[in-house]
């Protein structure tokens, strides 16, 4: 188990390499490495980005889905019922939705998706001027409830808009405030070219979520970025797997990289992460993570 507030030993994971090998996808890198050695990069960066038992994240989720049940972001029956037909709701998922877990939470390849979905409640709902004064509310996108996050949010008691930036569900200080809008504004992903504070996707939104949470938990800036980086890299697997190989090839191991650097518009970007990928392996559909839907 991986405590992100520790330094950043990791463990192995076995996914994704074998879709690698079977699509015939080659690595190219300025080194000339061999097909061999550049597959085993890819594999060894599993590992490092993936830790096969999760990451610890330095925040407690308490009562917060119950809170977002009792103020209808989330209708409960909506969402046990979209997991129940996958057979995939477990007795972890219901203490999220509805009881009170008093420990880190702790995010893996198995429940990243159901991380995502309550993060994105989170972060649609919960009051911050990032909504009320943010890009979301520009006229020229003709209102907020034009994008994914809000109108692919339809697991709500009523429409999502009726939930935007209605809910109260943590106090933050101006200066959590304050460091809320300095990392939003430098966290991307790889599904569009937008900031976090942006937050026109399910991905944004969560991320947006997250932060507001750290924050109001007192988590250091340091420990945020790095928290968002792990997170960042169970939703986009492929992504952060393909810029650990480039980083590898440039002689930085993974847990030496600045979380920050990673995270901006250089290699997280839909663009940034274009170039960075078509310099490791040959540009391919990224797999899982980066649906925009729950």
């Amino acid at each position: 188990m991986k405590n992100i507030d520790i330094k950043n030993n990791i463990l192995p994971i076995s996914v994704l390499i074998s879709s690698i090998i079977l699509s015939g996808a080659w690595i190219y890198t300025t080194r000339q490495k061999t097909a061999t050695q550049q597959i085993g990069q890819i594999d060894s960066a599993l590992g490092e980005v993936l830790p096969s038992e999760g990451v610890i994240l330095p925040i407690v989720w308490g009562d917060i889905g119950s809170k977002l049940v009792r103020t209808g972001v989330i209708d409960a029956e909506k969402l046990r019922a979209t997991y129940v037909q996958r057979n995939a709701f477990s007795e972890e998922y219901e203490t999220l939705l509805s009881g009170q877990s008093n420990e880190k939470l702790k995010i893996t390849a198995s429940n990243a998706g159901y991380l995502l979905n309550l993060f994105w409640a989170l972060g649609l709902g919960n009051k911050n001027e990032i909504l009320e004064k943010g890009e979301m509310i520009n006229p020229k996108y003709g209102g907020a409830g034009n994008f994914a996050s809000t109108g692919g949010w339809t697991i709500a008691q009523g429409g999502a808009m009726d939930h935007y930036g209605r809910h109260k569900f943590f106090d933050l200080t101006p200066e959590q405030q304050n460091l809320v809008d300095k990392i939003s504004s430098g966290i991307y992903r790889p599904c569009c070219n937008n900031p976090t504070n942006f937050p026109d996707c399910n991905h944004g939104m969560a991320m947006l979520g997250l932060l507001e949470l750290m924050a109001s938990q007192g988590v250091s800036e340091q420990n945020i970025w790095k928290a968002a980086l792990a997170v960042n890299s169970y939703w986009f697997p492929d992504t952060y797997i393909t810029i650990a190989s480039y980083m590898e090839n440039s002689g930085v191991e993974w847990k030496d990289v600045n979380p920050q650097e990673i995270l901006g518009n250089i290699y997280s970007s839909a663009n940034g992460y274009a170039n960075i990928s078509s310099k490791v392996i040959k540009p391919q559909q990224q797999r899982g993570g980066n649906s925009c839907g729950v």
